[in-house]
């Protein structure tokens, strides 16, 4: 039987799909010390055993996002608030080309603030 995590992939219609599956292969493959959870009904990635982001569809405007629970202490200009206090999103265009290079310098700035 497939996991509630493996589940959740499955369960999504293309291209989100393609691009969630895509965007774990990114945050995995940005650190060895980061590991794929379930958590809150969502696929979160845990670094050093603690929260770093995690992957969901956009209610309203129906694109896939990363979530990074630090982002008000992370500085990056495509980092959108919304109404959380803590967390920031990047919203992920799904008729472009992920942004590959974007996705690791925030990356490695979330991983700086456990590191420090």
């Amino acid at each position: 039987m497939l996991s509630d995590l493996d589940n959740f992939y499955l369960k999504r219609e293309e291209p989100n799909r393609g691009c969630l599956l895509a965007l774990r292969d990114i945050i995995l493959s940005h650190s060895n010390e980061i590991t794929p959870e379930w958590k809150y009904k969502l696929p979160f990635f845990y670094f050093k055993g603690k929260m770093l982001c995690y992957l969901w569809i956009h209610k309203k405007i129906r694109k896939p996002y990363i979530g990074f629970v630090h982002g008000n202490l992370i500085d990056h200009l495509d980092l959108l608030v919304e109404k959380r206090a803590r967390m920031k999103i990047l919203l992920i265009d799904i008729e472009e080309d992920l942004p590959i290079e974007e996705i690791n310098s925030i990356l490695t700035q979330a991983v700086y603030i456990y590191d420090n």
